[in-house]
């Protein structure tokens, strides 16, 4: 039997990342809490096979990992950072290339980051529909975080960081493990 694996991933383009920074302090606090393993993707580590592929086939041997890992992970961290009003495009690529059914009933923290705050709504207005969709169990914190919530590339807003906290301890009650978790670390 394999060992459970919280997976993170970040829709983010470019390195370094706030958004995959924060998508992985989550993935590894609630792995903490549920007593598994953690990995964080973010796009760039599917590789140069990623942004042409129509199926999962057409991916090379390491982002078809990523894809395997999904589908086995006991929760999913999801997050993206905000452009135009919506996650990116090869965010959304990466979870068009998924067959409908595997996401079903895995438990999912929605995450955004963004320049400002007038994107706030990206979580549920473009995030939850999309995992909606997948029938993927989102918990009901979801977290944006703007520009002004980070310092030096890390989240420093109590605010956010109590939200992210909040959205662990539901993800970790989904994933039936300890609700005694916190972002502190």
């Amino acid at each position: 039997m394999s060992a459970k694996l919280v997976l993170g991933i970040s829709g983010n383009l470019t390195r370094p990342s706030k958004t995959k920074v924060f998508v992985d302090h989550m993935a590894r606090r609630v792995a903490e809490g549920i007593g598994a393993a953690s990995a964080t993707f973010d796009i760039q580590d599917l590789g140069l096979s990623f942004g042409q592929a129509r199926r999962i086939g057409d991916l090379e041997p390491a982002a078809r990992a990523v894809v395997e890992q999904l589908s086995s992970a006991a929760v999913l961290v999801a997050g993206s950072p905000t452009f135009k009003g919506s996650y990116t495009g090869l965010f959304k690529h990466f979870f068009d290339l998924l067959d409908p059914s595997s996401l079903r009933g895995k438990p999912v923290i929605l995450a955004a980051t963004g320049g400002g705050e007038r994107h706030s709504l990206i979580v549920e207005h473009q995030l939850r529909p999309l995992f909606g969709f997948f029938e993927a169990l989102t918990v009901p914190t979801a977290i944006y975080a703007s520009d002004k919530d980070f310092a030096d590339g890390v989240l420093a807003s109590d605010a956010i960081r109590a939200r992210a906290n909040q959205a662990v301890v539901e993800a970790c009650r989904l994933a039936g493990g300890s609700e005694n978790v916190s972002l502190a670390a």
